[in-house]
């Protein structure tokens, strides 16, 4: 829907403004499609006026890219820093995902199904936000396993792909799994992984059982 036009407003909540109203154009055009004749029209302003913030439809393009990639690695890295329940953390994290894929606007589509990653300041990010959140994730199982840091970067990788697979592969479904109980699925079946390492060091309680017995050492379940 057009924006309507109105007087000045504050420099910061303008660029707010025209990226929202980029992100529906982005998302529903692509990038190839999209003019910024139609991104200033959504926004309900002039041409000039959206070139004053963004010279270029690739700068326009780039700027959302890092605020809603952002917005998915600050996703994990609270649900990671939520508990200390290690089962819960999986949880946690693959609901980050879900929720960030269920997003209204679909942001997501800018992350994972741009239509300009030969472009390589597109392809930097996308592999930017992907590292950063597998990064996360595996210090946090290096903390707890012991595991080396190639390890535990394989495994926070592995839950990451897993995490944005499945639940872009859920909003294909028309929501017939309703999320919470998609993304619980999930993590049911990442923690059976993750799950069987067992907690070492500083980490690792008094009478913590080995990965070979039938409880999960890390959490609860």
């Amino acid at each position: 829907m057009e924006q309507p036009r109105g007087g000045r407003m504050p420099r910061s909540a303008r660029r707010a403004q025209l990226l929202e109203s980029a992100l529906q154009v982005f998302v529903a055009q692509g990038y190839h499609s999209a003019a910024m004749d139609d991104i200033a029209e959504r926004a309900g302003v002039s041409k000039p006026v959206l070139y004053q913030h963004f010279p270029s439809k690739l700068e326009l393009y780039l700027a959302l890219l890092d605020q809603r990639s952002g917005d998915l690695i600050e996703a994990v890295r609270t649900a990671l820093a939520s508990t200390h329940d290690n089962k819960q953390r999986v949880e946690a994290t693959i609901a980050a995902y879900f929720e960030f894929v269920d997003r209204e606007g679909a942001p997501f589509r800018l992350v994972f199904e741009s239509d300009l990653t030969n472009e390589p300041a597109v392809r930097e990010r996308v592999d930017r936000v992907n590292n950063q959140c597998a990064e996360a994730i595996a210090e946090v199982i290096a903390e707890d396993t012991g595991l080396q840091p190639e390890q535990a970067t394989l495994l926070g990788t592995a839950l990451t792909g897993m995490a944005q697979v499945t639940a872009r592969f859920w909003l294909t479904g028309n929501g017939t799994i309703p999320r919470e109980e998609a993304a619980r699925l999930v993590a049911q079946l990442s923690w059976r992984g993750l799950g069987a390492f067992p907690l070492t060091g500083t980490l690792a309680p008094a009478g913590t059982p080995s990965a070979n017995t039938e409880h999960h050492p890390h959490g609860n379940g």
